[in-house]
């Protein structure tokens, strides 16, 4: 195929180029009935793209083919044999990609425990029986590692009747799963493996990142454009090879949940980004690496910083790292992530990505360059700077792993959709939890709906959220209340 064609994107240009004008959706016409004071703010062209996909940028029975163009390039540029645009997240697309494994399937899903709460409500709606597996663990740093080949084989030998599996790879700190061997162990079972690979759409660009998911031989493969490539916020894709998860089947599971109003501008910014990264990815994505390992030494050299690149690899750690993700510790300054993220963000207007007690991650990108780099570097000196005036933070209780591997007596949609009170937390102590509770970022459950709550784990979110810990799906966001299952 003609990878410089962007089918969408020229689509789009000819809607404009025809004067095109509907009575119908959207009603702000293309901009002509939008506040002149919204438009000052968002710009006219985000409205004048902003028409229907069916019935307006391609006819009533999308005859021109631009969307189904446009994913065919895509399949082709990542070397999957399909693939599917959605414009409502990853969220959406590994929901879509549970069902069609999963849906109805008593043998219920072998799913990595640190996977997103997105994955978890992809529980709680299909009413899949979770089989978890464990996560590594670095218990000094309080720090979690995609699961090894050996961990997914112990959990196929003990729940042979599981329909697929399901991990994380990359996770939000970029460590990696080593998903060739993850595959091979379910394909000798004949099952497939599902890869949340939201923060790997750039993976199939140069070599010298970690391995994509569709060439270590994952089944389905779901990224976020928007994370690591130039696509707008939702904007994501989800890949496809191999017979083993049924294509019309999948896409009818997407069906069920998207949205029957999609975006076109995001539709368009992943064709673009998709030509962009065929045309000039490997170019963009070498210059990227070789930033980020300046900015990486650069920060290591500001005192109190850590960057942690050694100790996330190895045997009993991760099998590889996206290292356009620097992960930093900040414990040494006696200040929390947290506080380094709103204290940079305040004073020099610059926002960090996921943070938790001890640690803040630089997420960089193909767009950055010396001048973000250095504002990057400029940021985190002056915090390093100031550090020593900080109160210090709220202690927090930081239970051991085996205090965190909370039991499931309860599938999470009964437990969540079943009857339900809110009580205190100090007497929850050996109640099944009705909600989840997810630190926030980077969005792993610490808590999920079915699970038989801890006092241990308990004390961990309650002295998190007093040391600046956002738990955004709590029913009572201070944790002073926790929903659980009503007793009988």
């Amino acid at each position: 195929m003609d990878q410089s064609q962007a089918p969408i994107l020229d689509g789009l240009e000819e809607y404009h180029r025809l004067d095109r004008y509907g009575f119908s959706p959207p009603g702000h016409r293309q901009g002509r009935g939008a506040d002149r004071r919204v438009i000052r703010v968002l710009g006219p062209d985000v409205f004048r793209s902003d028409v229907l996909a069916s019935g307006g940028l391609d006819d009533r029975k999308s005859r021109h083919g631009y969307l189904s163009k446009a994913e065919q390039l895509m399949a082709e540029a990542v070397r999957a044999e399909r693939a599917f645009f959605s414009t409502c997240g990853s969220s959406l697309s590994v929901k879509a990609a549970m069902l069609a494994v999963a849906g109805n399937d008593p043998g219920g899903l072998l799913v990595s425990r640190d996977s997103h709460k997105s994955i978890v409500a992809g529980l709680i709606f299909s009413g899949v029986t979770p089989r978890w597996i464990t996560p590594r663990w670095d218990e000094d740093m309080h720090f979690s590692h995609p699961p090894s080949p050996d961990e997914v084989l112990a959990m196929w030998k003990k729940h042979p009747d599981a329909a697929g599996a399901l991990i994380v790879s990359p996770s939000p700190y970029g460590t990696c799963a080593d998903i060739e061997a993850i595959a091979n162990v379910c394909h000798e079972r004949g099952k497939p493996l599902i890869v949340d690979e939201a923060w790997g759409a750039h993976l199939p660009f140069h070599e010298d990142l970690p391995t994509w998911a569709m060439d270590a031989g994952a089944d389905v493969c779901v990224v976020s454009v928007h994370k690591m490539g130039a696509g707008f916020e939702q904007g994501s894709v989800y890949h496809l090879q191999g017979d083993l998860v049924d294509e019309s089947h999948l896409s009818q599971c997407a069906d069920l949940l998207t949205t029957t109003s999609p975006n076109v501008m995001l539709y368009a910014a992943i064709d673009g980004w998709r030509r962009q990264m065929v045309e000039q990815g490997r170019d963009l994505l070498g210059r990227a690496l070789t930033l980020a390992q300046r900015t990486r030494e650069r920060i290591a050299d500001i005192d109190g910083l850590n960057v942690l690149e050694g100790r996330l690899l190895g045997e009993e750690a991760s099998h590889d790292l996206d290292r356009l993700q620097i992960l930093v510790d900040v414990s040494e300054l006696g200040i929390s992530g947290f506080q380094c993220t709103d204290w940079v963000r305040e004073h020099c207007h610059l926002d960090l990505g996921m943070h938790d007690h001890r640690r803040v991650m630089a997420t960089m990108s193909m767009a950055d360059d010396e001048s973000t780099a250095d504002r990057l570097i400029a940021s985190l000196s002056s915090i390093a700077r100031v550090a020593g005036e900080f109160d210090p933070p709220p202690k927090m209780f930081l239970p051991n792993p085996g205090e965190l591997q909370l039991e499931s007596v309860m599938s999470p949609r009964d437990a969540f959709f079943g009857p339900t009170e809110m009580i205190e937390a100090r007497r929850t102590d050996g109640r099944i939890a009705a909600e989840q509770l997810t630190p926030y970022p980077p969005g792993i459950p610490a808590v999920v709906p079915g699970e038989r709550l801890g006092r241990s784990v308990i004390d961990y979110l309650r002295t998190g959220v007093d040391a600046g810990m956002e738990i955004p799906d709590a029913a009572d966001g201070s944790l002073r209340h926790i929903r659980v299952v009503r007793e009988a």
